[in-house]
């Protein structure tokens, strides 16, 4: 028997993405001078955004009303911003780790409380991709840039990617823990790989 059980590890994971959500978020606010309110409601849309929208779409309660973690969190990361901005910006690297595991995490959340609705596959993975990326659109949104995904990084295409991978291996008939943890490797491996290496997907030419 392990000293740490499965449900720990996902919400020790859950809470260090949550909270590498919120400080890339109100990292961002930061650099456009926006007010502490300003800058925890960023950090909050971008933790939360995703989740919300898929489970408007499920019609269900959005998570984040029945549980607080997610409001504490975001409060714990502009706390972290104000106090330790210097030294956020030599931890690029780990806050970049973190947001990837948050990311492989939310997408197989959404993945899994999709199929719990009885929806198809497709859907699964189309809610799944929401819940790991739209954060990310909607933080772009309200600091007034192009969202992220729609500009170079693999991001939206790891999440998937991650959820094909999830479909695979439920038609193989593996077990839900394995389907699970090897969803969660492909995500965060196909982030990593292609922010190493510079791989992007090919950029629409200019209509003339």
């Amino acid at each position: 028997m392990s000293l740490i059980d499965t449900d720990t590890i996902q919400l020790f994971i859950e809470f260090v993405g949550t909270l590498a959500f919120a400080i890339s978020g109100i990292r961002l606010a930061a650099a456009k001078q926006f007010d502490w309110f300003g800058g925890y409601v960023v950090g909050l849309t971008t933790a939360i955004g995703g989740g919300t929208m898929r489970d408007l779409m499920l019609f269900t309660t959005p998570f984040w009303m029945t549980n607080s973690i997610y409001i504490i969190c975001t409060g714990v990361a502009l706390i972290v911003v104000i106090v330790f901005k210097r030294q956020l910006v030599r931890l690029n690297n780990t806050w970049f780790i973190f947001d990837t595991l948050g990311l492989a995490l939310f997408t197989i959340a959404g993945i899994q409380k999709t199929l719990d609705y009885d929806h198809p596959f497709w859907v699964a993975i189309i809610m799944g991709c929401i819940t790991g990326s739209a954060g990310g659109v909607i933080r772009d949104v309200l600091i007034n840039e192009v969202p992220l995904i729609f500009r170079k990084e693999i991001y939206a295409m790891a999440c998937i990617i991650g959820g094909m991978i999830y479909q695979v291996c439920i038609l193989l008939h593996v077990g839900r823990e394995l389907t699970v943890l090897i969803s969660f490797i492909t995500v965060v491996l196909v982030r990593v790989v292609a922010v190493k290496y510079h791989i992007t997907l090919p950029h629409l030419k200019k209509i003339e």
